[in-house]
Order: structure tokens, then C-alpha cells, then sequence
């Protein structure tokens, strides 16, 4: 199937500072994984910048402003593990960009899913504050692109990220024509994520607790998810892939391995056969340890290709 890969260099100018977990070190590991004879079909697309008008169908106005006011001449340390530097606010602009422009080429066809390869991440940017290495929302932008652009009635963002997406729960949570599922762990950052957070009946939670394996995190899916999904029958699927519940990454303890996450991308896919044309847009969120990121990255987009 064609997958287009969306990416851009400005990603590497987000500079976090010495010994930042989220660091520019990620997406080279994470392109590098992508090159190669099996990737060569990828359909490589430059990520463009997000219009003021893309962001602030996500965030309040204000607060899109202020951050496109940031000074770009120093590093601004907007709180323990939000760093705003020279070359943030391009990669910021281009990382929501491409989300946007992901779901474009899924609703144009020329593409049958995306995968958007960018930093900084995106999923605890709520809509009136960065948090969480996260300035704009990528996966929320991606989801107001296909209700005004496309005019879809049913958009379904899905998270299995390690850390609950607080920023995508808080931007749709009253927005009935946006589901918003996540696995993740409890306890750990940002604290948020309970199964009593409902929303508006669209938001499903599904805590984890540490040391959770492949077999209970697919069990959860099975269960908890992938049915509620099929039942909200989505016009396009929009997936936050984080990839720091491997077994390996530093920032939490869950066990996952690379065939967990190629399972629930397989089954996500078969949700998108059902109910959206096979339309899909991953965008990148977490994953530190460099190598099982690359590992898990390079198995996603592998099942993503139907490979």
C-alpha cells in the first residue's frame, strides 16, 4: 500500500539542551531505521509549516499567538521539560504542518496512510498550554484538518503512547465527533487519564500499571478499545505512536516489545478497512531509547506498508 512519510530537517533544530531525553538524536535514529530497499516505495514528502489558522482550529488564539511571539534569539525554558530554543518554533510550525498535511493526502488518495516523522512531540500541548516537550497538538491539528477541511462527522485519535495525551483529552473532550482513546501507564506523567474521564461519552482510558507485558496491553486493546472503535466507525483513524512503553525506555516501565506495537498496528488497520477506506495517520510522539525507537519505529511503518 502506498504510505507516505512526511519529515523535514528543521526537526533537527529543536534543540533541548544537553542530556534532554526528547533530543534531535531521536528522528535521525528513527530515519535512518527508514532507509533502506524495503523503505524505497515510501512516498517522501517535506513537512510544510502549519498556518496560524490550522493551529488555532486546535488552540485558543492567544495562546498560538504568544508562542509565535516567543523570542527566537535564546533558550526559554517554559518549564522543567519544555525547552524553547532558535530552531523550535520551525519545528513546532512544521511537526503540526505535516499532521495536517498527512490527513490531506489520505482524503486526496494519493496515499493510503501517513506517517509523520517529526519533533517535537505533540500530545500534551493542551489548548492554552505547552507542557510535556509539546508546543502544538500534531494530533489535534490532524483532527480539526479533516472536520473543516474535509468535513468529516467522525474523526478517532487513538494513543498508545506510555504517557496518557492530557493535551488531545483536553482539546476534544466536549467534541462528541472526536473519540479519543489511550492505553498507558498509571502511575506516571502527567497524572491524568483515569477510566472515569469520559469526556462527552467520546474519550476512552485504559490505565495500565507498571511492568504491564505484551500480552495484558493486547488483552486491553482487544477489550477496552478496538470495539469501541469499530462501533464509532471513524471516517479517518489518526494514531499518537508513541513508542516509550518498550521494555527498554527509560521513561517508564511497561514491557512492551516491537511485535506488540506491530499487532495493534495491524489491528488499528483492519479498523480503518472496516470503516475508513484504510485511511490512517500515525504521527510520532514518544520513545527514548534510541534504538528500540528505531527498531519500533521501522516495524510500525513496515506494517503500516502491509509488509
Amino acid at each position: 500500500m502506498s504510505v507516505a512519510l512526511f519529515t523535514h530537517p528543521a526537526a533537527l533544530g529543536h534543540d533541548t539542551g544537553h542530556d534532554h531525553p526528547e533530543c534531535a538524536e531521536r528522528l535521525r535514529y528513527v530515519l535512518r531505521a527508514l532507509e533502506g530497499q524495503e523503505f524505497a516505495p515510501l512516498l517522501r514528502e517535506l513537512a510544510p509549516e502549519a498556518s496560524p489558522e490550522q493551529l488555532k482550529a486546535a488552540h485558543d488564539p492567544d495562546y498560538v499567538e504568544a508562542i509565535l511571539a516567543m523570542p527566537r534569539d535564546r533558550v526559554t525554558t517554559i518549564d522543567g521539560d519544555t525547552v524553547f530554543g532558535p530552531g523550535t518554533l520551525e519545528a513546532a510550525l512544521r511537526a503540526a504542518g505535516a499532521a495536517g498535511a498527512a490527513v490531506d493526502a489520505v482524503m486526496e488518495g494519493w496515499a493510503q496512510a501517513a506517517f509523520v516523522a517529526m519533533r517535537p512531540p505533540g500530545h500534551h500541548a493542551e489548548a492554552d498550554r505547552a507542557m510535556g516537550f509539546c508546543f502544538f497538538n500534531n494530533a489535534a491539528v490532524a483532527a480539526r484538518q479533516a472536520q473543516l477541511r474535509w468535513g468529516l462527522k467522525r474523526v478517532a485519535v487513538v494513543d498508545f503512547d506510555v504517557h496518557h495525551g492530557n493535551g488531545t483529552q483536553h482539546i476534544f473532550a466536549r467534541d462528541a465527533g472526536v473519540m479519543y482513546a489511550s492505553s498507558h501507564q498509571s502511575p506516571c506523567f502527567p497524572g491524568t487519564g483515569s477510566q472515569a474521564e469520559t469526556g462527552v461519552g467520546n474519550v476512552v482510558n485504559v490505565p495500565l500499571p507498571p511492568g504491564t507485558n505484551g500480552e495484558v496491553f493486547r488483552e486491553a486493546w482487544h477489550m477496552a478499545v478496538l470495539p469501541r472503535l469499530l462501533a464509532f466507525a471513524p471516517e479517518v483513524l489518526i494514531v499518537s505512536a508513541g513508542f516509550d512503553a518498550h521494555a527498554a525506555d527509560p521513561m517508564a516501565q511497561m514491557r512492551l516489545r516491537e511485535a506488540d506495537f506491530v499487532w495493534l498496528t495491524r489491528e488499528l488497520l483492519a479498523v480503518a478497512d472496516a470503516c475508513c477506506q484504510g485511511r490512517v495517520v500515525s504521527l510520532l510522539e514518544g520513545g527514548y531509547d534510541l534504538n528500540a525507537l528505531a527498531q519500533s519505529c521501522a516495524a510500525h511503518v513496515r506494517a503500516l506498508m502491509r509488509l
